[in-house]
């Protein structure tokens, strides 16, 4: 499925919807109208849900800005016509705005460029604006903003690879669940899961949080660290590059005997509802193969011809597998 181009000007449309409800839906006087209103326009297309999300990282950023208790109450003006207010207010601004970014910037509180990307379909490869490449899977989003002491990316889903410009005085965050992955340049692997993330080392070093308030440890290459809610420290094993683990930049989903329940999460990354286990006997059947990135829901539908399950949907309407008591596997 492609996805619906846009002209530089529509898009530039939504963006600037997306702004308008994130100040209106902040301000106290906003109606139940209007967040009916907001409701509606969000559900009208992806792109909106998209560019809100993103308005909403930089409001985030914004009101993390330190207040100055310092700052005297505003003035009030005498009345002259409305547009005066409104003129004399765009004038503040255009020296208010700068100046707060500059004095922002300098403190590491703002960042100088923002990115969002996005991978639904397909593959996708982007350079953000420190040269660094990231390679993003199917099902993919992250946040990149550019700070003072730091270069910061958020991994809200999915998986990316990333191949990090050297840079000792600016190191290169990783947000990621509960936890974050901190280099100055070196290639890595990414992925999320629910609340689950794995972080693959190929070349150079990274130092691994899986708390923010826990001390790091670092990775060599070759090896690999997973963590989610709850780990005072991430676990750390070795792994093999040609495991199949990073096919999926070459677009294959590859699953060497796995056991379901470890299977599962790797094919449900690539779905729009997750496929469900109906118990552990279940999670035990193995399964390997190799399979198309871009074919992953046929792979669920032909499941019973090649292992001991049947599917039946639970009331979510999630595909769930069911073991058949007693059926061997098919040669």
């Amino acid at each position: 499925m492609k996805e619906q181009s846009l002209s530089e000007v529509e898009y530039d449309a939504i963006t600037d919807a997306a702004a308008h409800w994130c100040m209106r839906l902040h301000a106290f006087d906003c109606t139940a109208a209007e967040r009916q209103a907001f409701e509606q326009w969000h559900d009208a297309h992806p792109l909106h849900a998209f560019e809100y999300a993103a308005m909403l990282e930089i409001w985030d950023v914004a009101d993390h800005l330190p207040r100055s208790e310092a700052v005297a109450p505003p003035v009030p003006l005498p009345r002259p016509g409305r547009w005066r207010n409104y003129a004399l207010a765009t004038a503040i601004s255009l020296v208010a705005i700068p100046l707060a970014a500059f004095i922002g910037w300098e403190a590491g509180w703002v960042p100088s460029s923002y990115e969002h990307y996005a991978a639904q379909d397909s593959l996708r490869k982007v350079q953000l604006a420190d040269g660094s490449q990231v390679e993003l899977n199917v099902g993919t989003d992250l946040v990149y903003s550019n700070y003072k002491d730091e270069r910061r990316l958020t991994l809200k889903k999915g998986e990316a690879f990333f191949n990090v410009s050297h840079d000792a005085e600016h190191p290169f965050v990783v947000r990621a669940g509960k936890g974050q992955i901190r280099v100055t340049g070196t290639q890595f692997n990414v992925w999320k899961y629910e609340d689950r993330v794995r972080v693959m080392l190929l070349e150079g070093s990274v130092n691994i949080t899986g708390n923010a308030s826990q001390s790091g440890l670092s990775l060599t290459p070759g090896m690999q660290a997973t963590y989610h809610r709850g780990n005072a420290l991430p676990r750390v094993t070795p792994f093999a590059p040609e495991d199949g683990a990073l096919a999926w930049r070459t677009g294959k989903l590859i699953l060497d005997d796995l056991a379901l329940a470890d299977a599962l999460p790797l094919i449900n990354r690539y779905l729009s509802k997750p496929v469900m286990l109906a118990d552990t006997a279940t999670g035990a059947i193995r399964i390997g193969g190799i399979y198309d990135v871009q074919e992953v829901s046929h792979l669920v539908s032909s499941l019973p011809k090649v292992l001991p399950v049947y599917l039946t949907r639970n009331q979510n309407g999630n595909t769930v597998l069911n073991s058949i008591p007693g059926k061997a596997l098919k040669p």
